[in-house]
């Protein structure tokens, strides 16, 4: 079974300039880090032109689809029935983004097949991140 789950969306840019008013965005689901979720944008869609990752929370996906969340860099709200907001926060600036809610119903139901939503910890290696950390403090 594999541990990673990739699904391109459609991100919508909002106030976009005309030359690309959409984005084929990436949701990234890991086992190894079964709290987060990754979402990457191409270069052509950011004002640096490089690929740019934001990672937040399962979770933060999760209830931002049923009524607005977040109060950090990345926040979600739904928008009427069909869509999904997800405001991103950079000191570059906001980037807003819509995206089909049912793309991401698709994504979470197969991170939720992949790891229970409330069994994320069971993923954890406690003892070998602990080890990892002690090594090099003596």
């Amino acid at each position: 079974m594999s541990t990673v789950i990739e699904q391109p969306v459609e991100a919508r840019l909002v106030a976009a300039a005309p030359r690309m008013p959409s984005i084929p965005a990436t949701l990234r689901y890991d086992r190894a880090d079964p709290f987060a979720v990754r979402m990457t944008f191409p270069a052509p869609a950011t004002l640096e032109g490089v690929e740019v990752c934001w990672t937040f929370s399962r979770e933060l996906l999760i209830a931002g689809m049923q009524e607005p969340n977040g109060h950090g860099d990345v926040r979600v709200r739904p928008y009427g029935y069909d869509r999904t907001v997800l405001e991103f926060h950079a000191p570059e600036g906001t980037a807003v983004v819509h995206v089909r809610s049912g793309e991401l119903r698709r994504f979470l139901r197969a991170a939720g097949e992949l790891v229970p939503v409330g069994l994320e910890h069971l993923q954890l290696d406690l003892d070998h991140d602990l080890a990892e950390l002690m090594r090099g403090s003596c």
